[in-house]
């Protein structure tokens, strides 16, 4: 996979040539050869300690706030499917930056549109109109409309990020919820275990894991959590005092763990009998990730949501959020009721435009059907090698997940260094969220790597 892998197998070559060879003494610590033999062996070994790269990051990193803990490569350049590190080292990535370039790396359309704005204008604030704001809400709206999701959709909050787009809804649904109960008790907010939601205050609250919460608790109160999936506890989870409920009908970072098409029509029902305002979180699973423009494009109308939020592929890696809304939600705002500086700026939401345009292409989305059957019939082969190892596929589309019975960090450390990019979501989970424009033979040939990976790892 990397540009020397030619010269890598020639050093491999002549390592397996030297062996055959009468011993001689080396002046080289046994782990120094080991080192050289082991890297002469893989295409993409990690950069080493005195690599450019390791030089790079250790400048870096004093500078930064610890919050991820990251692999030894720096990306610096990135087409198609495939980016490129510092020694330039080729990698296949099956993350696309978890889910959001789902038009790979370095779109040529997008490439070109932020060049035209860039020189035309950035930003003047929500003070004023733009043309852009509008458009992008626009088309928003009649694309989820004409793809069958969100029957009602009317308006469109437009913001930076995927957990701004969870804040708009959680404040909308109090909102709507201080309209019907003047009172106040109808301000409790219901989401589920194994959820993620965003990591600001409010989205936080809704994100029912001690990992991402004990370190700041307490959480905002009135946030009740239930069960994923679990039919028959919804009608004593959400309440006369409940005012909104968030939900993903795909948990990406839970473990790919998709809602049945029962529990969703069970809770958009609980929601409508005690008027709380139902949202669905399709930051990570819509925008066509399923095959469809968004996952719950395919459930009955009394099914479909109030509050649709999305971000991620909706910039293909530049920064936008969105809350879809219908006019139950939307009639009971009013301006001053919420904002934002940045949200809706005109570069952000040309580059939007031209994402959902392109997103939402029917021949695109037939795509994304069938590079699922790839994954889905080599992930049964690879069920079938390591029995052990892989116990269940989970997910719809290209947004995938392969359950495993242990800790994945070796699996893909191996596919890193022999030129694949994978992620881990849930527990002890693997998940796949290519590019959708990733080319079969890409598919395929990532997919190599992985069985080799495992098999270097067992």
């Amino acid at each position: 996979m990397a540009f020397r892998l030619p010269v890598r197998r020639i050093a491999s070559a002549r390592v397996r040539c030297l062996s055959s060879q009468p011993a001689t003494a080396s002046n080289l610590s046994r782990n120094v050869q080991e080192s050289i033999s082991r890297d002469a062996s893989l295409p993409n070994p990690d950069p080493s300690e005195d690599s450019p790269s390791a030089t790079l990051i250790n400048q870096h990193s004093k500078f930064m706030l610890a919050t991820y803990a990251r692999p030894p490569p720096v990306f610096v350049r990135g087409e198609g499917s495939y980016l490129w590190d510092l020694e330039n080292r080729k990698y296949l990535d099956f993350t696309a930056g978890i889910a959001v370039n789902a038009l790979g790396h370095s779109d040529p359309g997008l490439a070109k549109i932020i060049a035209d704005q860039a020189q035309t204008l950035w930003h003047a604030s929500n003070l004023y109109y733009n043309p852009w704001t509008g458009a992008l809400s626009q088309l928003l709206v009649e694309k989820t409309l004409e793809s069958g999701a969100l029957h009602d959709a009317a308006t469109v909050f437009v913001c930076n990020s995927g957990s701004e787009a969870n804040e708009a809804a959680i404040k909308f649904a109090r909102k709507v919820g201080k309209v019907l109960d003047p009172a106040g008790a109808k301000h409790e907010f219901v989401s589920f275990y194994n959820s993620f939601h965003g990591r600001t205050m409010g989205s936080l609250s809704a994100t029912p894991n001690p990992k991402y919460q004990q370190p700041f608790a307490p959480m905002v109160p009135g946030f009740r959590y239930g069960t994923y999936n679990d039919v028959e506890a919804i009608k004593d989870l959400v309440t006369e005092n409940t005012c909104g409920v968030i939900v993903e009908p795909i948990q990406g970072e839970g473990g790919v763990n998709v809602a049945s098409d029962e529990f969703l029509v069970a809770l958009a029902k609980r929601c409508r009998d005690v008027g709380a305002v139902l949202v669905y979180d399709e930051i990570q699973c819509g925008l066509s990730r399923t095959g469809e423009l968004w996952a719950h494009g395919h459930l009955p109308k009394e099914a479909h949501p109030d509050v649709l939020t999305t971000a991620k592929a909706l910039g293909n890696g530049f920064p936008i959020g969105a809350a879809i809304v219908n006019s139950r939600v939307s009639e009971k705002m009013k301006i001053g009721d919420h904002g934002t500086t940045f949200g809706g700026n005109p570069m952000a939401c040309r580059l939007a435009h031209y994402v959902v345009s392109q997103l939402s292409d029917p021949k695109l989305q037939e795509d994304v059907v069938s590079k699922s059957k790839i994954f889905r019939e080599r992930f049964k082969s690879i069920r079938e090698q390591f029995p052990d190892l892989v116990t269940e596929v989970r997910g719809k589309g290209l947004i995938l997940g392969l359950q495993l019975t242990q800790d994945p960090s070796s699996i893909v450390k191996a596919a890193r260094e022999r030129g694949l990019l994978v992620i881990t979501c849930g527990t002890n989970t693997l998940r796949f969220v290519p590019p959708l424009t990733i080319g079969e033979d890409e598919i395929q040939s990532g997919l190599d790597i992985l069985e080799e990976a495992i098999a270097a790892t067992r």
